[in-house]
């Protein structure tokens, strides 16, 4: 049986409910895997007429978290960056991502950014989910068309995040 829209934003919404830390996320993290290895899911949220690289397909009226389906055309990298103040889920729909974790050795200080260093590097694989603990930091690169599921704890649009460099 096919994992749709309405079962993953229940199945969140109640794992959230039982516990909102870190265990709780595991199991939000397992439903996003669930449902990025769901082949009529992914069919579902990434038809060929979509290209948002950002698309809000779901809010929790209670808890806040957003589920988006991103969309990404050819070859594209964000600089390492947290999620501030909440956490995020990346799952992989189609295609891979290259992750990469750092370390922060400075903070930023007003316009100057901070530093970072390299922890690791790990691919994201169709089926595959990661959570970012609130403050976790890391960045992305992908060399071809992917599409992901991402859950943030707090819908992030607007919300000024700080930058950083490698040291």
């Amino acid at each position: 049986m096919s994992y749709n829209l309405e079962q993953l934003s229940s199945d969140c919404h109640d794992a959230i409910a039982n516990d909102p830390g870190p265990a709780g996320r595991e199991i939000v993290r397992q439903c996003i895997e669930r449902a990025c290895g769901d082949a009529d899911f992914v069919a579902s949220q990434f038809p060929p007429e979509n290209t948002t690289e950002r698309k809000a397909i779901y809010q929790d009226p209670d808890f806040g978290f957003c589920i988006f389906a991103h969309v990404y055309k050819g070859a594209k990298s964000s600089n390492p960056h947290d999620h501030e103040s909440t956490w995020a889920i990346y799952g992989q729909a189609v295609g891979t991502t290259e992750m990469t974790d750092w370390r922060k050795v400075q903070a930023p200080e007003g316009d100057k950014p901070g530093k970072v260093e390299k922890v690791k590097s790990y691919d994201l694989t169709p089926g595959v989910a990661h959570v970012y603990q609130e403050g976790d930091l890391h960045s992305p690169m992908r060399e071809n068309d992917t599409c992901l599921i991402r859950v943030e704890g707090k819908n992030m649009d607007g919300v000024k995040r700080d930058k950083y460099v490698v040291a």
